[in-house]
């Protein structure tokens, strides 16, 4: 079975993705706050986590940086809806702008709707569970 990375030409392909995507982050007002000066610095771990993900093996990321742990690893950064919007709207185009088959494409932009909703860690005010702690009425003879 051929992978998405073989089928794109290997790690180049996800190295441009991800510095297409940047372009985005790089005038975004929600994202730009949470990457560090230098995108440029970002985008070989990005790229090597992506690669990796889609078929090319623990080189690129795991064999190095260990296991993802995408969470922990996105846990410092107030993520809300909006935030996750601007970054699938990025990763979107970028996917979108790579020259993938039809099939290729679906099976991206699947993983990134679900992995970036996964990401959220501030949920919306209204949303929120709340727990409502209601004093204990005295009982009959107390």
């Amino acid at each position: 079975m051929t992978t998405i990375f073989d089928s794109v030409g290997g790690l180049e392909w996800f190295t441009s993705l991800v510095e297409r995507f940047y372009e985005g982050v790089a005038t975004d007002p929600i994202l730009r706050p949470m990457y560090p000066e230098d995108l440029a610095s970002s985008v070989p771990n990005t790229a090597g986590f992506l690669a990796q993900y889609f078929g090319g093996g623990s080189q690129y990321y795991s064999d190095e940086r260990g296991h993802p742990r995408l969470r922990v690893r996105h846990a410092p950064f107030p993520i809300d809806q909006a935030a996750r919007d601007a970054w699938l709207g990025h990763m979107l185009n970028a996917v979108r702008s790579g020259g993938l088959s039809p099939e290729n494409e679906e099976v991206m932009v699947e993983y990134f709707e679900r992995s970036s909703q996964f990401l959220v860690n501030i949920e919306p005010e209204d949303n929120r569970r709340r727990i409502i702690v209601k004093a204990a009425e005295p009982s009959e003879g107390s």
